[in-house]
């Protein structure tokens, strides 16, 4: 028994060795207390007890035991002490390093640098402001105007980014960075400079594409997929700030689809990655090293960043710069309508269970769908599968298709949606065909009855007068009206002479010489065609009168007036 408590006394021991250590350096400096229960004197019989060995008796003395007494056993639930070796202070553990995705892209990234004679002085980009004497002066002068002290035709220097695509030499930048220059260099990492020639350029979406000669293929990045990217996806931008190439800034996709007024085609990532000037048409990178947007444009009180930048998102630049290598412009497809917003009134009013779609305001005449495929007062709801949640989506969706493809659009029409096929034009970049505002012809337009003055029918002179209907005074629209506020020949309808102050029919900008054409997509034309269909309205229980409004010129819209 005594020989079986011994060897577990030694592998305690042995397990704690620190400890027990450590407590017999304690025991010599420190006797116990009076009150502490004693070890025992004699804890076991005589016989039974083993003589200590060599390894215990310098712990018997440190402990004044007496060669027979048992050792006391070890502190229970004394704590387990794992240390590992360093080799050097400790330190705190950051984020995870983004220094080896950067490393294989530095060299793809590089600095566009472009000149131009510019009459005057200080036309170009101002230099950042920076204290007299600064290291930095004599830097920024290089590239910008500096003071503009001299007169006449200057050289002007501005710097922004860009990325190599391809191995020969396309490298792709911003519009806004190139536009006007009479020279366009490539800067690259190591310092190599090329120019470059001007492939083909996209003001629409800001985009442009530059070929360089260089001596030896050249490290390109790859597009990837920015319809995969999510909002608080890592994202990483390199570029080329105030001149300083080649730095590398890490933040998340702040928001997608931002619509900033730059374009008819918004569709901008938000980032907070820090964009600066002269990082325009730098690329923005997923951490897998795909390139998902090219940096455009911030929005900075200062100039500088303050968390808020935007890039074209890949979804959209990618079929852009391919279209320009291939045919040096851009051929997107055209629908020929006129569109404006659906509003909670106009959707209430026509029936449509929410606020969605594109309202078509107009379709031009000789284009894709001029055979009344499509209507004035149509609500497109899908194009080719996609489905329209407002507005600004359809000329985007439009655009990108191919020219001549023949798509299914989905309309509300009378109240119930219609599925017809059109083929798309293309959109020539002129601003008849891509503003549409002439030429535009309401369809579905109810033939004038044969014989007689407009407006007269078996009621006789009584529909020739004046009416008053939601704050607005309105008469047959005639040769002497037509005169007296310059209404094109083109245009049909009952005229508006006068609108009340306060009126619903103020409220939504209605005015003297606006022509009234339909009212709930029934043509009118007379006064009293216009009240008895609003009185009809309103005996339905609707809230809100829907009248398509031509102005003097033709060019229509939608309103959307509140049932008094």
């Amino acid at each position: 028994m005594a020989q079986s408590v011994l060897w577990s006394l030694k592998r305690s021991v042995a397990a704690v060795g620190i400890i027990a250590i450590a407590a017999g350096a304690q025991a010599q400096t420190s006797s116990p207390p009076a009150d502490a229960p004693q070890p025992p004197q004699n804890g076991t019989p005589a016989q039974e007890v083993a003589p200590p060995s060599a390894q215990e008796t310098p712990q018997r003395e440190a402990q004044n035991l007496a060669p027979d007494a048992m050792l006391p056993a070890p502190p229970t639930g004394a704590p387990t002490v794992t240390t590992s070796p360093t080799t050097g202070p400790a330190i705190g553990s950051g984020p995870a390093s983004v220094a080896d995705l950067a490393e294989g892209l530095l060299d793809a990234v590089v600095n566009i640098s472009t000149s131009q004679s510019v009459g005057g002085a200080g036309a170009g980009p101002q230099a950042p402001q920076t204290p007299d004497g600064s290291p930095f002066e004599e830097f920024f002068d290089e590239f910008f105007d500096g003071d503009g002290s001299q007169g006449g035709n200057q050289k002007v220097n501005s710097l922004g980014s860009g990325f190599v695509i391809d191995p020969s030499g396309f490298v792709v930048t911003n519009n806004h960075v190139i536009e006007d220059a009479d020279d366009i260099e490539v800067v690259f990492p190591d310092g190599s400079k090329l120019k470059a020639a001007l492939v083909g350029t996209d003001p629409k979406t800001d985009l442009s594409v530059l070929k360089v000669e260089p001596p030896a293929p050249l490290k390109a990045v790859r597009f990837g997929d920015s319809r995969h990217m999510r909002i608080g996806d890592w994202v990483m931008a390199i570029g080329n700030p105030f001149g300083l190439g080649g730095s590398v800034t890490v933040g998340i996709i702040s928001a997608r689809g931002r619509n900033i007024n730059a374009g008819p085609y918004d569709n901008f990532i938000q980032t907070d990655a820090a964009i600066n000037k002269g990082n325009s048409g730098g690329p923005l990178f997923n951490m897998k090293g795909e390139v998902i947007g090219i940096n455009t444009a911030i929005i900075s009180p200062s100039g500088g960043s303050i968390g808020i930048g935007f890039a074209v998102p890949t979804e959209l630049a990618q079929n852009i710069v391919n279209q320009l290598i291939e045919f040096g412009e851009t051929r997107r497809g055209w629908l020929g309508v006129r569109i404006q917003p659906v509003t909670d009134e106009v959707a209430e009013s026509l029936g449509l269970d929410s606020v969605r779609g594109a309202l078509v305001s107009g379709v031009v005449k000789g284009g894709p769908v001029d055979d009344g495929s499509i209507r004035a007062g149509d609500v497109i709801l899908t194009f080719d599968g996609v489905p329209v949640r407002e507005m600004r989506d359809l000329p985007r969706v439009v655009a990108e298709s191919p020219v001549g493809k023949a798509v299914d659009v989905t309309v509300l029409r009378d109240g119930k949606e219609e599925t017809v096929k059109v083929t798309l034009g293309r959109l020539e970049d002129s601003p008849s065909a891509e503003d549409a505002e002439e030429g535009v012809t309401p369809e579905g337009e109810e033939p004038m009855p044969d014989g007689g003055e407009q407006g007269e029918d078996q009621n006789g002179e009584a529909e020739q007068g004046p009416a008053v209907a939601l704050g607005m005074t309105i008469a047959p629209l005639d040769d002497e009206r037509r005169a007296e506020f310059g209404i094109d020949d083109s245009v049909e309808g009952v005229v508006i002479t006068d609108v009340q102050d306060g009126s619903a029919a103020a409220v939504k900008g209605l005015k003297r010489g606006d022509v009234i054409v339909e009212v709930a997509q029934d043509f009118v034309d007379s006064p009293t065609a216009v009240t008895d269909r609003i009185d009809a309205l309103k005996a339905e229980g609707r809230r809100n009168v829907h009248l398509m409004i031509a102005d003097p010129t033709g060019a229509l819209r939608f309103v959307a007036v509140p049932l008094e």
